[in-house]
């Protein structure tokens, strides 16, 4: 990977190994997400990551997401300053996500599909977004979910 060693910092998913701070998976706190495709509504029961430790951890090392599960990073940046380009990273997960960046007004700018595991190549929303929404690899496309759909949460 061409980033500094810097950047690591700001790169969800981007640690040397567990966090002491990380929570476990079956206490971390959960919440309703609803993507709102043109009629359809999708819901979601995922994790939430609003410190700058659980967003670095995500889903790393994880294989159980659930297809309705997934993990919400809000806000985005954790330090708050407001929306900005957001970057990911899949090193570490061994499970292929969709990764949905969401703007401040709650619609997705973009849909990162399928995206490959283990791969250490940065992911970037391409403008700045509050939110990030990491769901099973492939659901977006097979729920219809787009850019321009509504989150709430």
């Amino acid at each position: 990977m061409s980033l500094a060693l810097a950047a690591c910092a700001l790169l969800p998913g981007c640690t040397g190994g567990e966090s002491k701070d990380a929570v476990p998976a079956s206490q971390a706190a959960l919440t309703t997400v609803t993507i709102e495709s043109g009629a359809a509504r999708h819901v979601f029961k995922v994790e939430m990551a609003r410190t700058a430790a659980e967003q670095q951890r995500g889903l790393m090392f994880r294989t159980d997401i659930p297809a309705d599960g997934g993990m919400l990073f809000a806000p985005y940046p954790p330090g708050g300053g407001g929306p900005r380009e957001a970057s990911f990273w899949m090193k570490d997960t061994p499970s292929s996500l969709d990764i949905i960046f969401i703007r401040a007004d709650g619609t997705i700018a973009h849909i990162a599909e399928n995206t490959v595991p283990f791969s250490p190549d940065p992911i970037r929303s391409g403008e700045p977004v509050a939110a990030v929404l990491e769901v099973l690899g492939g659901r977006a496309a097979e729920l219809g979910i787009s850019p321009g759909d509504k989150v709430r949460w």
